[in-house]
């Protein structure tokens, strides 16, 4: 499974776990429940079909990022003038905040592939405005990161072993901070 794969994975489960916020239990919960079902159950979404080595990996991120949500929305907030968390779609906040915990706390994820690897979560999920609006919304953060000086990651997510296979190929894509867009 692709690095752009798991980070899907871990996108359709913060947004399921947006709509149990702030219970921590029922959040743990909807984390487990995304890879399991009853096999009597019919379903119009099935379950997560992951490789069982993958799963505690895609949880323990997925954990970290919703522990961290009070403190990525504020950071969201800073730079969303006229746009704050709780009047964002759930769609879009869940890709910012996907995006901000990769650009702000991981390590193994370049600035610009966290952005790119967000518009296109935006374009497959979100609005007809959502990628430009996150885009937006992430060359502003990482503009503010670097005028504080803080183009270092805060602290690295701790085993981190995501494959970065499409890393290369989306950092060639990457968004242009300094111009708001993507290139080419």
């Amino acid at each position: 499974m692709t690095r752009k794969e798991l980070r899907e994975h871990v996108f359709r489960i913060l947004f399921t776990c947006e709509f149990y916020r702030p219970d921590e239990d029922d959040i743990r919960e909807q984390i487990d429940l995304y890879f399991t079902h009853e096999p009597e159950e019919e379903m119009d979404y099935p379950p997560a079909q992951v490789d069982e080595e993958q799963i505690p990996e895609i949880k323990e991120r997925a954990a970290d990022i919703a522990s961290r949500i009070g403190e990525l929305d504020d950071r969201i907030d800073e730079v969303s003038a006229g746009w704050k968390t709780s009047r964002m779609s759930r769609c879009d906040l869940t890709i910012l905040r996907l995006a901000a915990y990769e650009m702000l706390f991981d390590d193994h994820v370049p600035t610009g592939v966290a952005i790119s690897e967000a518009v296109l979560l935006a374009k497959k999920f979100g609005g007809d405005s959502s990628s430009s609006f996150v885009n937006g919304i992430l060359a502003k953060l990482n503009r503010s990161r670097e005028e504080a000086g803080a183009g270092a990651k805060a602290e690295p997510a701790d085993g981190e072993s995501m494959q970065t296979a499409d890393s290369k190929a989306a950092a060639e894509a990457a968004v242009n901070p300094a111009e708001g867009r993507t290139d080419g």
